[in-house]
This record gives structure tokens, C-alpha cells and sequence, in this order.
């Protein structure tokens, strides 16, 4: 069996040990499981998709930090978003002075 050494940020390893535990996995099984569903290949449109496919097939898949898994953001905050949205210089603009 093979070996293979890494070298994380200590905010990024606690991360990942964080995530075993949660999974009730020890570091070096979650990780072993999250590498072989990463290169396993899949049939799906797009890189990302095969890649979140095959972690969510593993149980690996994280959930975004504050936010439940499949949770959706309030009226109100996407309201506020709507409204937000196109009221920035347009693109046309930047581009033709170059701050694009």
C-alpha cells in the first residue's frame, strides 16, 4: 500500500478534520474516500457535476458553511438582490474605457 505525504495550511487540515469527524470518520478514511470519488469517473455534462456527483454518491459532500444543504435564501434577500442586480456600471461601458 501506498503512502502519500501533504502539506495543508493549519486552518485547512483542521477544516478537513472537522469534516471526518462530522461523517464520524477518521481523517485518513474520509480522505482516502474523498480522493477515490473524485477520480472516479462518472457520466455526467460537466467536470463540476461529476465531481459533486461522485462526492455525493461517497457522502462527502460538504455543506456550505451557514447555510443547511438545500436550503434556499428568504424572499426578502432575494428581493434585495433583484434589486441590486443591474444597477452597476454595465459591461459595455467598462469595456469601452478600458476598465474592463
Amino acid at each position: 500500500m501506498a503512502q502519500l505525504t501533504i502539506r495543508l495550511d493549519d486552518e485547512l487540515a483542521q477544516a478537513v478534520k472537522s469534516q471526518a469527524a462530522a461523517f464520524g470518520r477518521s481523517v485518513n478514511g474520509w480522505v482516502v474516500d474523498l480522493l477515490s470519488a473524485a477520480v472516479d469517473p462518472e457520466l455526467e455534462d460537466t467536470e463540476a457535476r461529476r465531481t459533486r456527483a461522485r462526492l455525493e454518491r461517497a457522502g462527502l459532500l460538504s455543506t456550505p458553511r451557514g447555510r443547511p444543504r438545500g436550503a434556499r435564501p428568504d424572499q426578502q434577500t432575494v428581493s434585495r438582490a433583484r434589486k441590486a442586480a443591474g444597477t452597476g456600471t454595465p459591461l459595455s461601458t467598462l469595456v469601452s474605457e478600458g476598465r474592463g
